[in-house]
C-alpha cells in the first residue's frame, strides 16, 4: 500500500513510513524516492547574516530595470537547459498513461529538439491559507515521481518533473516557497519533518511558535516572539521601513523553512544559485502579489500583478512593464538604474518576507489575534508602533522602499512618483490562482494544471471565481497585454454541473480565440471532498497531525480522482490535456482516446444558473462509475471506506 492509498477505513496519519532509498545523482530528478529528511539550503545568502538588508559593492554591470518586452536573459538561458530535461519524465508520464491509439512517446521523441512542438507545462497552486497549502501539497505529491505511490495506478508521477513553471500565491505560495527553501524537498519529507525540524509542524499555531528550537527543548512563546521582533528591529535599525508583513513573514518562516530561527538570512534570489535549480533539474518557482496604487484602498482587476521569480520582481502589465533584479531589491533605483554614486543593497528579498508579501492578507490574521495571550505585550506594542505610521486600510501592505520602479516609465507607471512600492496579497484582485505569469505569451505555456483551494462558497469550497476573474481581466485590453483566457461559466453553473467536484478542461475549442492568441489549456482541479472534508476556515490557525495529513491525502485523491477509481482513464485524459495544443499545432489527428476524454472533461459551453446552496457530500459516496464501468462504491480499493467517520465536516 502506498502512502496515499484510499482503501484504509480511517484517515492516513502519516505515522508509518516505508524505508526509502537515496537516489543516485544521475537519477535524482527522476527517481521515485528520495532520502527521508528535510534538506537544508547550503548557506544563507544575506550579507548581514540576519534579517536586515546590507549595503554591498555593486557588480561591474550595475543592476538596472529591464523592460518586459522579452523574457530575461537568465530565464531564457535556464529554459535552454530546463526544456530538454522535461523530455524524459514527460515520456515516462506518457508511458504510464498508455494511450492505446497514439504513440505519445514516439511523438515527443520525434520532436525532442523542437520545443515549439514539445508540450510546455505549468502548475498553479491557489491561495487559501493552510487549506490551500495542504490541498496543493497533495496534488504536488502525486505529481512527484520521488514520492512513493505516485507511480501506482492513478498517480500522476513524473508530471512535476516534466513541468517548466510552478507558481504559487498566498497559501499556495507557502507551499512553493517552502519546497524551494528546503532544497526542493518532497511534500512527504516536509510533512514528516526530522527530529530537529519544525517544518510543517502546524499543531502549534503561528501565534504560539514552534515546539522546538534547533532540537533543544521547548521554545518559550515569549522567546519566539522576541526573536521575531528582534529580527524586524534589525531591519528597522538598518534604515528600512517595516510593515506588519515583516512580522507575519518572520513568523511564517518558522513553519516553512528548516533552518535555525526560520532562516532570517535566507533570500528568495538565492534559489537561483541552488544546485538543483541552477542545473535546471526543478521547475521555476514564481510567487504572485498585487500592486496597490498610491491613494487606492481597493484592489481591482486592473491592478498591476507582480511576480517574484529567482531573478526578478516585476510585471509584464502595460503599467509597469518592467522587472527589477530580485537580488538587489532595497537598492536605490531611479529612472531604471542605480546612479553611479549610488550603492547596491542585498538581503532585502528575505524568503519569509517574499512569502509574506504574497499572503499579506494574513496581516489581518495577526492583527485579529494581537490581544491573544499567545502574543506578548512587547510584540503588540511594536506592531502598534508600525500601525501609527500607516492608515488602517493599509494594514495589509508589504512595503518595498526604496521603490525599484521609482521614476521608471512615468507615463504609464502608477508607482513612478512614490518612493514606496506597496504590494499586497496576490488574491486580493480575486485572481486567487496564480495564472497571470503562466498565460504570458512569451512563456509559451501549453497547459496549466490549476489547483484551486479557494473558499468561494459559504461552505468553503471553490466555485471557479478565480478563473472568472482571470478570464474577465484578459478581456480588458488596457491591462491584458496580449494575454488570452478561455471562457468560464458562472458560479451556479460550476456547482450545478459539478465542475467544482472533478477536473474540468477549459479552452479545448481553440476556435474561440484569435489566431496567434491561443492561451494554455486549463486543467482545473478544484478542492472537493473525496476522503476528507478539507474545507477548513481560511483563518483556522492550527492543525493536528491527523488534520494536516488527512487534508494532504484528500488533495492527492482530488488530483487523482480517487487513485483512478472515479475514472480509470483519468491518467490518460491528463496526458491528452498535455498533448492537446501540440497535436493541434502540428496538425496531428486527435486520437480516439483523447476525443473521448475531451467529451467528458472539456466544458462545452452548457450553463445552468439556478441558485444553489452548496453543501457537498463525498464524491466517493455518490457511486460514480469509472470509465471501466465499475461503480466506485463496489471498487476493491474502496471496500469498507464509504460511510466511515473520516468524512466528518471540519468547520
Amino acid at each position: 500500500m502506498h502512502l496515499f492509498s484510499i482503501c484504509h477505513p480511517v484517515p492516513f496519519l502519516g505515522l508509518i513510513s516505508a524505508a526509502l532509498v537515496a537516489p543516485t545523482s544521475e537519477t535524482l530528478e527522476y527517481s521515485p524516492v528520495e532520502p527521508r529528511h528535510v534538506a537544508r539550503r547550503a548557506a544563507p545568502d544575506s550579507p548581514s547574516g540576519n534579517y536586515a538588508p546590507q549595503t554591498v559593492d555593486c557588480p561591474n554591470q550595475r543592476p538596472s530595470i529591464r523592460n518586459a518586452r522579452t523574457l530575461s536573459d537568465s530565464e531564457t538561458s535556464w529554459l535552454e537547459s530546463r526544456r530538454p530535461k522535461t523530455i524524459d519524465p514527460m515520456i515516462e508520464f506518457f508511458r504510464r498513461a498508455d494511450l492505446e491509439d497514439f504513440d505519445a512517446e514516439g511523438f515527443v521523441n520525434a520532436n525532442s529538439q523542437d520545443f515549439s512542438v514539445v508540450p510546455n507545462i505549468g502548475i498553479a497552486i491557489s491561495g487559501g491559507g493552510y487549506r490551500a497549502m495542504m490541498n496543493g501539497a497533495g496534488s504536488l505529491a502525486t505529481a512527484d515521481s520521488r514520492v512513493e505511490g505516485s507511480l501506482d495506478a492513478g498517480g500522476l508521477g513524473y508530471l512535476l518533473q516534466a513541468t517548466t513553471y510552478l507558481a504559487g500565491l498566498s497559501g499556495g505560495g507557502w507551499l512553493v516557497g517552502s519546497i524551494f527553501a528546503n532544497n526542493f524537498s518532497t511534500v512527504i519529507n516536509l510533512r514528516d519533518g526530522a527530529e530537529d525540524s519544525n517544518t510543517w509542524e502546524l499543531s502549534n499555531s503561528i501565534f504560539e511558535g514552534p515546539a522546538k528550537l534547533e532540537g533543544v527543548g521547548v521554545l518559550n512563546t515569549i522567546e519566539y516572539w522576541r526573536d521575531v521582533e528582534g529580527s524586524v528591529d534589525k531591519k528597522r535599525s538598518a534604515g528600512y521601513e517595516v510593515s506588519i508583513t515583516d512580522y507575519w513573514g518572520r513568523a511564517l518562516s518558522y513553519q516553512l523553512i528548516n533552518a535555525p530561527h526560520g532562516g532570517p538570512a535566507y533570500t528568495f534570489s538565492s534559489i537561483a544559485d541552488e544546485p538543483k535549480f541552477k542545473s535546471a533539474d526543478t521547475p521555476m518557482p514564481i510567487l504572485v502579489a498585487d500592486g496597490r496604487r498610491p491613494g487606492d484602498t481597493i484592489i481591482s482587476l486592473s491592478s498591476t500583478v507582480f511576480e517574484f521569480n529567482p531573478w526578478e520582481l516585476g510585471s509584464p502589465d502595460p503599467t509597469v512593464y518592467g522587472f527589477a533584479p530580485t537580488r538587489y531589491l532595497g537598492s536605490n533605483f531611479s529612472q531604471g538604474s542605480i546612479p553611479e554614486n549610488g550603492s547596491c543593497v542585498r538581503g532585502f528579498d528575505q524568503l519569509g518576507f517574499v512569502m509574506g508579501t504574497s499572503s499579506s492578507l494574513f496581516n489581518q490574521f495577526l492583527l485579529q489575534n494581537i490581544s491573544s495571550s499567545d502574543i506578548p505585550s512587547f510584540v503588540a506594542a511594536a506592531i502598534d508602533m508600525v500601525l501609527t505610521g500607516i492608515a488602517e486600510e493599509d494594514n495589509d501592505i508589504a512595503i518595498y522602499q526604496p521603490n525599484p520602479f521609482y521614476g521608471y516609465r512615468p507615463a504609464t507607471n502608477p508607482f513612478a512618483e512614490t518612493e514606496q512600492l506597496s504590494l499586497v496579497d496576490g488574491g486580493e484582485d480575486l485572481q486567487n490562482i496564480p495564472l497571470h505569469p503562466l498565460i504570458q505569451p512569451n512563456r509559451k505555456v501549453d497547459v496549466i494544471f490549476a489547483v484551486d483551494s479557494s473558499a468561494d462558497t459559504n461552505s468553503n469550497w471553490p466555485n471557479g471565481t478565480a478563473l472568472r476573474a482571470t478570464a474577465e481581466r484578459s478581456r480588458e485590453e488596457a491591462i491584458a497585454n496580449g494575454t488570452a483566457f478561455p471562457a468560464v461559466p458562472d458560479a451556479e453553473t460550476f456547482i450545478n454541473l459539478g465542475l467544482n467536484r472533478k477536473p474540468t478542461f477549459f479552452g479545448c475549442d481553440t476556435s474561440e480565440f484569435e489566431a496567434g492568441h491561443i492561451p494554455p489549456l486549463i486543467v482545473y482541479i478544484p478542492n472537493a471532498p473525496y476522503t476528507y472534508n478539507s474545507n477548513f476556515s481560511t483563518w483556522k490557525p492550527s492543525y493536528s497531525d491527523q488534520e494536516r495529513n488527512s487534508a494532504i491525502e484528500n488533495g492527492w485523491n482530488v488530483a487523482t480522482m480517487g487513485n483512478g477509481t472515479v475514472d480509470s482513464q483519468w491518467l490518460a485524459c491528463a496526458a491528452c490535456a498535455i498533448l492537446q495544443r501540440s497535436l493541434e499545432r502540428t496538425g496531428t489527428e486527435i486520437p480516439g482516446t483523447c476525443n473521448s476524454c475531451f467529451e467528458r472533461y472539456c466544458w462545452n459551453g452548457t450553463t445552468d444558473s439556478t441558485p444553489v446552496d452548496y453543501q457537498p457530500t463525498s464524491v466517493l459516496d455518490e457511486g460514480a462509475t469509472g470509465n471501466g464501468g465499475v461503480p466506485v462504491s463496489g471498487h476493491p480499493l474502496l471496500r469498507g471506506l464509504i460511510g466511515v467517520t473520516a468524512l466528518v465536516a471540519v468547520f
